[in-house]
């Protein structure tokens, strides 16, 4: 007998995650690696667990994922909105929590191109009068 896998996306920035959750004991790997060592900091680590913390089953699922692109922080945002959209499929009766707290919202915020004639997107060159 197989096990069911729930499957969710994440983006976040440049950063997509493709999120695999079974039943389980509550085993997070992130491209392979426990997510610890992936995410490497405390405070990034802790976003990919609010999702679970905010449903109290932390401990009832594996889960699988596959990021790319973006940096630590857009990559642990991704995670996270996977994580939850993936949780809606396990369950429905999820879904009220998961939005309540903000968890299936998608941060649309991207960075501004830069523009010509100007060292950045907003930042200027000196003004010399003379």
């Amino acid at each position: 007998m197989t096990k069911a896998v729930y499957q969710g996306t994440g983006r976040r920035k440049r950063a997509v995650a493709r999120v695999y959750i079974t039943p389980g004991k509550g085993k997070i790997k992130v491209n392979g690696r426990q997510y610890q060592d992936y995410l490497r900091r405390d405070t990034i680590s802790r976003i990919v667990l609010e999702p679970l913390q905010a449903i109290e089953q932390a401990d009832a699922y594996d889960i699988s994922v596959n990021v790319d692109g973006g940096g630590l922080t857009g990559q642990a945002g991704a995670i996270r909105l996977g994580i939850a959209r993936a949780l809606t499929e396990v369950s429905p009766d999820f879904r009220p929590t998961l939005k309540k707290a903000g968890y299936l919202t998608r941060d649309s915020r991207q960075v501004e191109r830069k523009k010509y004639g100007q060292p950045g997107a907003r930042k200027r060159f000196q003004f010399s009068k003379r």
